[in-house]
């Protein structure tokens, strides 16, 4: 008989005879989870399985982790890409709302609920609550993001992650078009876009667990910040392609804002389920000579010898690890202090998400203002400092080894940002855009940071002994948190605004503060370790002298 027991250490009993018997101990077993049998037995997609048939061979793991990193970039960049849009077409939707008060001063125009011209709006947006709306309409779609992420995260630990990828995926692009579709049905009835808002925000948060469980199945800890940091850059050229797209489509129509991303995150769905391999081992990739860590080779070790008692006759019995719970998720150390800072860090990302273009054709800027898709256009450069923030951020941790104290440090920084883009963005265009810049790159940096290689890092925390099913589940409680800080920042924001953007921006100032104020504890934790390892060090040196 063979047993062997995940929940300890690793024991092996074997009983040849009544007089004969051995039982083996591999320490540090328990660091190596069991996959199901079923992810096993998983087939590989067809479109691997074509690609296999055409090169007359099965694909390296380097390939496979190339492919792996690239599909779930452009996944995710089409995720953004549907929520960008909303943001562009604001400024169409209700192009003199009370939030231009603060600002511009004009006369509101003559409130015409069944017609559609550039100038007038779209009913029920270019009334004199406008902004209220359309801020409503942000935080029912964030709300639901939020709270189907928590859903989304133990759903993805226990299904098959690529299904239920694609899934999302296509939904997203049948919501998001829905919502387009209210210009050629010459819709103007509100609770039509709240719904269909509510359900793409469900929809949407099947994302963001499911990639970055996919790639923690496929990357290794070591050099995670920087890589994860340029593969974040999928938010911003998410966000930058949406702007794109939502501006160039707003001469055809605002409806074709929403239709085109729609159309291209359901066909991105398509590839992903042809493509898409969720783990090494739903499609049988052994890694490569010299890129084997620690769990990999105590792995092959146990399954060579259990192949081995096998062949003697011995029947095998495997306890399975299963999924961790949400509450014992929230337990691991790190994980609620992130995710409260997340909170307040994507509160201010969000706000600038959904309100930037608006922000910017309702600003003068050296005496002049943009129209809405040349707003749209410019608001790219946030998103275009963001993706070096993302990389900034990444690196600079792995060198420092300390995430919290580059987290902390991007979000100190973001204050004044945030006070010289409010008080001298408005001097020129060039000055105007170094400050776009300069600000996407503070704000963005953390919130990159902690949703990819702060998240991968926890959901492999030692406290889990190895088990890698917790990555979805403690992504999607860090990111579902954050979450819950997007829904409500953009709604204030549409309800400040009205009187003033100086009180926006205060709020966002205030949540930056925060943001770094909850990571002090495991900053403080950092610089102690990295004092104790410099005395360690200087200790050793003595000694060898």
């Amino acid at each position: 008989m063979v047993l062997i027991d995940t929940t300890s250490s690793f024991y092996v009993h074997c009983t040849a005879g009544a007089s004969h018997r051995k039982v083996f101990h591999l320490p540090y077993m328990d660091s190596v989870p069991e996959q199901s049998l079923q992810e096993h037995q998983t087939e590989k997609p067809r479109g691997i399985q074509f690609v296999e048939y055409i090169i007359g061979g099965p694909l390296s793991y380097r390939a496979y982790q190339t492919l792996v990193l690239i599909l779930t970039f452009f996944t995710y960049s089409s995720y953004h890409a549907c929520r960008k849009t909303t943001s562009v077409v604001k400024s169409t939707l209700d192009p003199q709302s009370e939030v231009s008060l603060s600002l511009l001063s004009p006369s509101p125009r003559p409130f015409r609920r069944w017609t559609f011209t550039a100038s007038s709006g779209w009913a029920p947006f270019n009334g004199s609550d406008g902004a209220s709306l359309l801020g409503d309409l942000d935080v029912a779609f964030l709300s639901f993001y939020s709270m189907g992420m928590y859903c989304s995260g133990q759903l993805g630990d226990r299904l098959n992650l690529r299904k239920f990828l694609v899934f999302g995926m296509i939904g997203t692009g049948l919501f998001t078009s829905l919502f387009g579709v209210g210009y050629w049905a010459n819709i103007h009835v509100y609770v039509y876009f709240l719904v269909v808002q509510m359900l793409a925000g469900l929809l949407q948060s099947t994302g963001w667990p499911s990639v970055v469980a996919v790639v923690g199945n496929w990357c290794g800890k070591r050099k995670r910040g920087l890589i994860m940091g340029i593969w974040n850059a999928h938010t911003s050229v998410g966000n930058i392609t949406g702007s794109l797209i939502g501006s160039a489509m707003l001469s055809y129509g605002w409806g074709w804002s929403f239709v085109v991303p729609g159309l291209l995150i359901a066909f991105l769905g398509l590839v992903v389920f042809l493509l898409l391999p969720t783990s090494p081992e739903s499609v049988g990739a052994g890694r490569e000579e010299g890129d084997q860590d620690l769990n990999s080779v105590l792995k092959k070790s146990r399954d060579e010898l259990t192949e081995t008692l096998l062949e003697l006759g011995s029947p095998v019995i495997r306890e399975q690890v299963t999924a961790v719970g949400f509450i014992e998720a929230w337990k691991i150390p790190g994980v609620a202090p992130y995710a409260l800072c997340l909170f307040f860090a994507k509160l201010v990302a969000y706000t600038f998400l959904y309100w930037l273009p608006f922000y910017i054709s309702d600003t003068a800027i050296d005496g002049e203002y943009l129209s809405s898709e040349a707003a749209g256009n410019l608001s790219t450069l946030f998103d275009a400092g963001g993706v070096i923030g993302g990389v900034l951020a990444g690196h600079i941790s792995d060198q420092l080894d300390a995430r919290a104290i580059t987290a902390a440090s991007f979000t100190y920084c973001a204050i004044p940002a945030l006070f010289f883009y409010r008080a001298y963005g408005y001097v020129s265009l060039p000055v105007n855009i170094l400050l776009m810049f300069v600000t996407g790159m503070f704000v963005n940096g953390p919130y990159a940071l902690i949703t990819t290689a702060v998240s991968a890092d926890l959901g492999t925390h030692s406290s889990l002994k190895g088990n890698s099913r917790a990555l979805a589940t403690v992504t999607a409680i860090i990111d579902g948190t954050g979450s819950v800080g997007a829904a409500i920042g953009p709604l204030l924001t549409g309800y400040i605004s009205e009187k003033s953007w100086n009180g926006v921006f205060m709020m966002l100032m205030a949540a930056a503060l925060v943001a770094g104020l909850l990571l002090t504890r495991l900053v403080v934790a950092e610089v102690a370790a990295k004092i104790h390892q410099c005395r360690s060090a200087r200790e050793g040196a003595s000694v060898e002298v």
